[in-house]
């Protein structure tokens, strides 16, 4: 609502833009109304399953961003301490509150114990606080109901068998007890048929996958039901290349760990993360808001009672009046 304060301010003309608060029944006549000629959605999969669904049926566009559970492949050959650290940004970053965070790692098992040692290390060192201290390392999650989400997702991966090496759950923060705090939160050993691997938990939570090499890495990664982002950590021009061309994931990251492109490019999520033919931003963001035309025309001169025959393109003949000869 202050956003749109903010653009009448600036002397956006009223009904350009407008912001409707509605529940889901009110949602529902939108992706019907024959007003509506495109509909671009932000949040879970299933929902943006039907609202794609639904608002396709009745003839929009539509642009859905889903779920996401972007993996790194880490390879022994990466800069050990500076991809550890790039690792805690993208997963801690906005409590880890973004589709583009990074919530698994795939690890080749050579440097496993070092890098998770770094980790640990790093995130321990991290200092809590609300988000406008510049102090701040990891502010707090957006409210009481999220905060438990995150810590039943916690206590899943426990029960599931995952070893737990750092455990955010109840951090102390002087001053803001009653802040919804979560430090970050460290998972070892997880495998494929942990749920706290495979589902979006948007939370400062990383789970570590171990690996031999590259292919087994990269075929894990695959596996995923959603492909937002992915990312390798690498010094191998070879192994970046392959990566790049062979990964599911939409915006890919070479030692980036949050992959997400300036406005020129597309945001380009596939899999269950992304429903729709035309993404946002890039040119496909132009595209989506951009009706074309395709105009065929010709025109005929005021005499047209001469007539020459001419070679077409295709070998066939053609009668043109002299005017259009000229």
């Amino acid at each position: 609502m202050r956003l749109m304060e903010l653009w009448q301010e600036a002397g956006l003309p009223d009904g350009v833009l407008n912001v409707i608060t509605t529940g889901r029944e009110q949602a529902e006549i939108l992706l019907r109304h024959p007003a509506v000629k495109g509909i671009s959605f932000v949040g879970s999969t299933n929902v943006g399953q039907h609202i794609y669904a639904t608002a396709a049926a009745n003839g929009k566009r539509v642009q859905a961003l889903c779920e996401a559970k972007n993996h790194a492949l880490v390879l022994r050959d990466c800069k050990l301490e500076r991809t550890a650290r790039g690792i805690i940004n993208a997963f801690c970053g906005c409590a880890g509150e973004r589709c583009m965070a990074l919530p698994v790692i795939v690890v080749e098992n050579v440097i496993a114990d070092e890098l998770t040692l770094l980790l640990v290390k790093f995130a321990s060192d991290m200092k809590l606080g609300p988000a406008y201290e510049k102090s701040t390392d990891l502010g707090p999650v957006v409210n009481a109901g999220h905060l438990k989400f995150v810590t039943d997702w916690i206590r899943t991966g426990v029960d599931e068998g995952a070893c737990l090496i750092l455990d955010g759950r109840n951090p102390k923060v002087p001053g803001y007890e009653g802040g919804f705090y979560i430090g970050p939160t460290i998972f070892d050993h997880v495998t494929e048929d942990m749920s706290i691997g495979r589902e979006e938990i948007f939370g400062p939570v990383l789970c570590i996958k171990r690996v031999d090499g590259f292919e087994e890495g990269l075929a894990v990664m695959n596996s995923s039901r959603f492909a937002n982002g992915s990312v390798i950590y690498t010094q191998s021009g070879y192994y970046a290349r392959e990566f790049a061309k062979r990964t599911d994931g939409g915006m890919v990251g070479i030692n980036v760990g949050i992959p997400v492109p300036v406005g020129i490019f597309g945001f380009t999520g596939h899999k269950n993360s992304f429903f729709g033919d035309l993404h946002v931003m890039g040119k496909d963001g132009f595209s989506f808001y951009t009706e074309t035309k395709c105009v065929t025309s010709t025109w005929f001169p005021e005499n047209e009672t001469e007539f020459k025959k001419v070679d077409t393109w295709d070998g066939t003949m053609a009668c043109l009046p002299d005017a259009e000869k000229k």
